[in-house]
């Protein structure tokens, strides 16, 4: 006891508070130290799930999580009558309307809104799936690139490439069923004759159609097909290009 006291003399008032509240804190809990110091405890750090665009690609742009919620309805994968007499796997393309049909048989077809070929770049005829491939790289043709010398000579699969998610190539031309990584072409006459989807619904439509599938590409001054749909638009006559080549635009947004 007097030895305690005899410290006691020693110390101010003020170090002696310091001593009593250091040894108290040091006797609680992590929690509760954070409390008495005003401040909150880092908690742990939820990082959300990145999902894989294709094996071994890490995407550098960010993609919406429901590309079909971007569409008008009439552009949204659905399933529609249908009225023409198409074997099942069929792909008929609308192009007065930009829709894509996939037969499904019974006189029902799963239509895709697409974009299409501008004025001047459309083309009708029958094809068929020769080809089919995942985060396709882009070549752009020789043809092409005599045009428009400062286009790249090649572009590698993934979200930045106008090919989009997935392709399947028509007979021996360069024409393409593709994805797209901008959404907002679809349903316009925006390409150089290919026919474009959201990435979300060419990886549906890839997941459906067999190399070989019959695809029947109409005219613009064809008929609706499809029961209870929107009306006939008014189109100039397309052209129809008899060689199946791919004709040239001037810029990458519209080169497919």
């Amino acid at each position: 006891m007097t030895r305690f006291f005899a410290v006691h003399r020693r110390l101010s008032p003020r170090a002696l508070t310091t001593l009593v509240f250091t040894s108290a804190l040091l006797t609680m809990p992590v929690a509760a130290q954070a409390q008495t110091l005003f401040y909150a405890p880092m908690q742990p750090q939820a990082f959300p799930q990145v999902q894989a665009f294709a094996p071994g690609y890490a995407p550098d742009t960010p993609r919406a999580a429901d590309e079909d919620a971007l569409l008008p309805d009439r552009l949204r994968r659905q399933i529609v009558g249908f009225d023409r007499n198409e074997p099942v796997g069929t792909i008929v393309i609308d192009t007065a309307n930009t829709y894509l049909y996939y037969v499904l048989g019974n006189g029902r077809a799963m239509r895709y809104g697409v974009g299409v070929g501008r004025e001047g770049f459309t083309w009708s005829g029958v094809q068929s799936v020769t080809r089919k491939a995942e985060w396709p790289d882009w070549h752009p043709p020789a043809e092409m690139i005599a045009r428009q010398p400062y286009l790249p000579r090649f572009v590698a699969g993934g979200p930045g490439n106008p090919l989009g998610a997935r392709a399947m190539y028509l007979g021996s031309s360069e024409y393409r069923i593709h994805g797209t990584n901008d959404p907002t072409t679809i349903g316009k006459f925006v390409s150089s004759g290919c026919i474009r989807l959201t990435n979300e619904d060419v990886t549906d439509l890839f997941s459906r159609v067999s190399v070989g599938a019959r695809v029947v590409v109409l005219p613009k001054n064809a008929p609706l097909m499809a029961k209870g749909g929107d009306p006939v638009r008014k189109r100039p006559a397309v052209t129809t290009l008899p060689s199946g080549r791919q004709a040239l635009n001037v810029s990458l947004s519209t080169v497919n």
